[in-house]
């Protein structure tokens, strides 16, 4: 195991079927681990892990090679979260042949527990790496994208393939350096192109709505007022009272 000892119940496996119930519980937890990989959550992605092992201890107490096999898809699973998070493809491949190769050789409970433990750091060490040099550059680009395409239906998908980075770990990056979605800040962003537009130009609310990728007026006004506290038309109105009145 990862850590000391749980409560998790054990599961009945079907000796004829034996992959089947565990392959059910890493399809039904696995979001949950990746998620918590992403985060930088070790506490919560050992949980999961522990209690996945359970299960596969459970059904693999008397087979060896069905516990290694068992064992080898968590790690699959587990290196899944690395994807995720950008590392290279070919530096998980490498990272996956290196656990095989290892795990092949392994014929002690001990060993395999200890094997388990270095390969969990290894995938973690990868991620933290991943994150602390690649991230930074990868969202800034990413963000100068969004700010160059506001006039389009630009998608989540399309910005994190242009920075180079998966859709699931750009949101990550998203709302750990800035507090919000892929969708809020789009919002934000087009709000303030708009406000750019109301103050310097005397384009239609319609003419702008378009220009800052809304898809009609009446949902441009909806998300002024809701984030400016006016409406597109009064807020106008007062930058230019402000402009006259400094003259």
């Amino acid at each position: 195991m990862i850590s000391g000892p749980n409560d998790y119940p054990a599961v009945s496996v079907d000796p004829e079927r034996p992959y089947d119930g565990i392959r059910e519980l890493y399809l039904h937890r696995e979001p949950e681990l990746i998620a918590a990989m992403l985060r930088g959550d070790r506490r919560a992605a050992r949980g999961v892990i522990n209690h996945l092992l359970v299960h596969i201890y459970s059904a693999g107490e008397l087979r060896r090679e069905l516990l290694k096999g068992l064992l080898l898809e968590l790690v699959v699973m587990m290196a899944r979260a690395t994807v995720e998070a950008g590392v290279e493809q070919t530096e998980v491949l490498g990272m996956h042949f290196r656990h095989l190769t290892e795990l092949a050789e392994i014929d002690d409970d001990e060993e395999m527990a200890g094997w388990l433990r270095t390969t969990f750091e290894r995938i973690f060490v990868a991620m933290e790496q991943q994150d602390r040099t690649d991230s930074p550059p990868r969202v800034a680009r990413a963000l100068a994208y969004m700010r160059d395409n506001l006039h389009r239906d630009v998608t989540r998908d399309e910005v994190a393939q242009f920075a180079g980075i998966s859709a699931g770990h750009f949101s990550h990056l998203l709302r750990a350096r800035t507090g919000r979605s892929f969708t809020e800040l789009l919002r934000s962003y087009r709000v303030e192109m708009a406000c750019g537009l109301l103050r310097s130009t005397d384009r239609s609310l319609a003419d702008i709505a378009g220009a800052c990728g809304f898809c009609d007026q009446s949902y441009f006004s909806h998300v002024f007022r809701e984030q400016k506290k006016t409406t597109p038309r009064q807020y106008r109105e007062q930058a230019n009272g402000s402009v006259v009145m400094s003259g």
